[in-house]
């Protein structure tokens, strides 16, 4: 469920063009009204938005927010007027061409791969390789080190199928399978990540019962005690993404503002991302696991217009 929230009468493309050209004039830049207008339309109207914009003055809107916005309520504008696959497709390969390549980083690839449709995996792939003039899959190759390069390349490649077949013969033998390769600590076993990257998630999520129900564990917990590197933290969150969206961008989220410091990048991309789509149900879990309200716990780690572009998308009316 969303938590987006829209006013009663939404103004017409032209008249949100206007107020934010209007945003743009004169000394300094009306970022409230920015958050008053975009941070209250969804993908289809920020899309008539961007439209409108380049065709009454001659701009991409998104190069003009990028010009007159900064830091991370400039970065996160901007992430959430780009269509969803072009959005990934950026993120994906700011991840890539970052000096750091930790699973703050990486996951997001994780993300595009097992939570959205095979569809939208594909979108998402195209879109890289309409901006960026090579595939997603070459810059995995050029950019990440093996052995976490064998699994997203793995990941991105698939297309998998997405109705709801479950063969429960196949699901207990390769539970089977997924102990034997964890037990053997070895994470990067040709089976296991053939397993996790081709199979539909319905027969995931066969396979990794049978793996709670023979070993009274569960898959994600045994792949957390083989270790806390790079290649372990993603292989959880492929299983979480498949098996537990909701706890996964929870985890994320709390991950990104627990401790000393803001992970504002993770913040901004599971706000930006899931804002339209499940947000409302990843607060919930959020509140169920920690014992904390989420908007309460982003207005605090938070400030200033990032803060307030952040609680708009969480749904309050600023």
């Amino acid at each position: 469920m969303a938590t987006l929230t829209f006013p009663e009468a939404v103004p017409s493309p032209v008249d949100d063009c206007e107020t934010l050209n209007a945003a743009f004039t004169g000394l300094g830049t009306d970022e409230k009204a920015i958050i008053r207008t975009l941070g209250h339309r969804n993908a289809n109207q920020r899309k008539q938005i961007r439209d409108t914009y380049e065709l009454l003055y001659d701009k991409y809107l998104a190069d003009h927010l990028h010009s007159e916005l900064s830091g991370d309520f400039g970065k996160a504008v901007v992430l959430w007027i780009y269509d969803a696959p072009e959005r990934d497709a950026r993120l994906a390969n700011s991840s890539l061409k970052s000096m750091r390549k930790g699973v703050a980083e990486l996951q997001v690839i994780v993300e595009i791969a097992c939570v959205a449709s095979p569809q939208y995996l594909l979108a998402v792939r195209q879109c890289y390789c309409f901006l960026f003039d090579c595939s997603l899959e070459e810059d995995i190759v050029s950019e990440v080190p093996l052995p976490v390069r064998k699994v997203l390349v793995s990941l991105v490649s698939s297309f998998r199928h997405d109705k709801e077949v479950v063969n429960s013969t196949v699901a207990s033998e390769e539970a089977i399978k997924l102990h034997e390769s964890i037990e053997a600590k070895k994470l990067d076993d040709d089976e296991l990540i053939m397993v996790l990257s081709t199979r539909n998630v319905f027969q995931l999520r066969e396979t990794f019962k049978f793996y709670r129900d023979s070993y009274g564990r569960s898959l994600d917990q045994d792949i957390a005690d083989c270790g806390h590197g790079v290649l372990e933290s993603l292989l959880r969150a492929v299983v979480l993404c498949i098996d537990s969206p909701l706890k996964h961008f929870s985890e994320v989220l709390r991950n990104s503002i627990a401790g000393m410091g803001t992970d504002e990048y993770s913040l901004t991309r599971v706000i930006i991302s899931r804002a339209e789509i499940d947000l409302m149900n990843i607060r919930e879990e959020y509140a169920n696991a920690y014992g904390s309200n989420l908007d309460d716990d982003v207005a605090g780690d938070t400030s200033g217009d990032y803060k307030d572009f952040l609680i708009t998308l969480l749904g309050a009316n600023i």
